[in-house]
């Protein structure tokens, strides 16, 4: 069985930055794979978007914190490959899902790191790993950064710390697997406005206005801004595109 199609799996694709990316993914001709680990609903209208331009999407539940998961997840996604695509290799993986925090380094608690470092650096360790029996030879991995991997602000050291990791880690992916023809490259938002970080950048005037007079463009980011980089790097015009950092943040602490 094959299918004309690609597809991408894009971890935490229900909302924000995600729902951005899986349907700026789909608007380029890919089906796609989203995750969720809790808004069922919000994945469901996902699904329904990606849809309606045409595409086949699947929502599966995935908390990527839990790695003793990884396995039957992706017993799961060779079911839907098989039961909704008619194939048995996807072509990208999109390691968008994470929780942001903001605590001063000197109250970080181990509790705390602990669970940031499952989310961004061992899930995205393990599952990109888990992923290579069913990820197509040829295909693209995307690891999501952040600005902050590259510029400091108080009160995201460990989240910039993990997201530091993951950018070492996409040069590592990029090295280890260019015999299969897989890139693997990192994109990395400035500041964004989400309900990320119980939508501080968002909603708070005064943050949103200070981080647009350190952004060379002058303005905040949306989530428009970066879902089409993303889906860039899912198609084939980015094929000599490999073990890169591609900050999408409008000029950030230039």
């Amino acid at each position: 069985m094959t299918t004309s199609n690609k597809i991408a799996l894009v971890t935490g694709g229900s909302r924000g930055l995600g729902k951005n990316m899986a349907i700026a993914i789909a608007k380029k001709g890919l089906d796609v794979i989203l995750t969720y680990n809790s808004k069922q609903d919000e994945a469901a209208e996902v699904v329904k978007e990606i849809e309606a331009l045409g595409q086949k999407a699947v929502a599966l539940q995935l908390n990527v914190a839990d790695s003793k998961s990884f396995d039957s997840f992706y017993g799961q996604v060779k079911q839907a490959l098989k039961d909704t695509f008619g194939t048995e290799h996807f072509q990208y993986l999109v390691n968008n899902a994470g929780v942001g925090l903001h605590v001063s380094f000197a109250e970080t608690t181990e509790e705390q790191f602990d669970n940031l470092v499952n989310i961004h650096l061992k899930g995205v360790f393990f599952l990109t790993q888990k992923a290579l029996p069913l990820l197509q030879d040829g295909g693209g991995i995307i690891n999501i950064s952040s600005g902050l991997a590259r510029f400091s602000f108080p009160n995201a050291s460990a989240y910039g710390t993990m997201k530091g990791g993951v950018e070492t880690l996409t040069r590592y992916m990029a090295k280890e697997l260019g015999s299969r023809g897989v890139r693997a490259n990192a994109v990395a938002p400035g500041a964004i406005e989400t309900d990320f970080n119980g939508g501080a950048v968002r909603d708070n005037a005064e943050l949103n206005k200070a981080v647009a007079s350190q952004t060379a463009l002058g303005r905040v980011g949306l989530p428009d801004d970066i879902g089409g980089v993303v889906a860039f790097l899912c198609t084939d015009e980015a094929r000599w595109v490999n073990g890169q950092r591609i900050e999408v943040s409008g000029g950030m602490m230039l």
